[in-house]
């Protein structure tokens, strides 16, 4: 069987979270946010997005890369809000049954393969 590879990187509440003032965390979500969709158009980022209803409050979301492993936390680790302890994350690689997933708006090709 043949896979398609991609990277989870798992998103969790930091351990600096609960010090930030509410100005701090508005501004570490517009710029986390402005990461993410910077990520996306250079095409390394396939998709992303929050949690709601899990029983762990600490999960905060998933992003989905198709770059390697190290690639995919070398970007998570740029993040503002990881940078800032509001995030921690996680990253693992995911295979899948080739072709199985498609990811309609991304990018077909990535910045460091042009």
């Amino acid at each position: 069987m043949e896979f398609d590879t991609y990277t989870l990187v798992l998103l969790r509440r930091g351990r600096r979270a609960a010090e930030l003032s509410d100005d701090e965390v508005e501004r570490l979500q517009s710029e986390h946010l402005a990461h993410l969709a910077a990520l996306r158009r250079r095409g390394a980022l396939l998709v992303a997005g929050p949690f709601r209803d899990q029983d762990d409050q600490s999960m905060r979301g998933v992003c989905i890369y198709g770059t390697g492993l190290e690639e995919a936390r070398r970007h998570a680790e740029q993040d503002p809000a990881v940078q800032a302890g509001r995030l921690e994350f996680d990253a693992v690689t995911w295979l899948t049954p080739k072709g199985a997933l498609a990811f309609p708006g991304a990018p077909t090709t990535r910045e460091e393969d042009t």
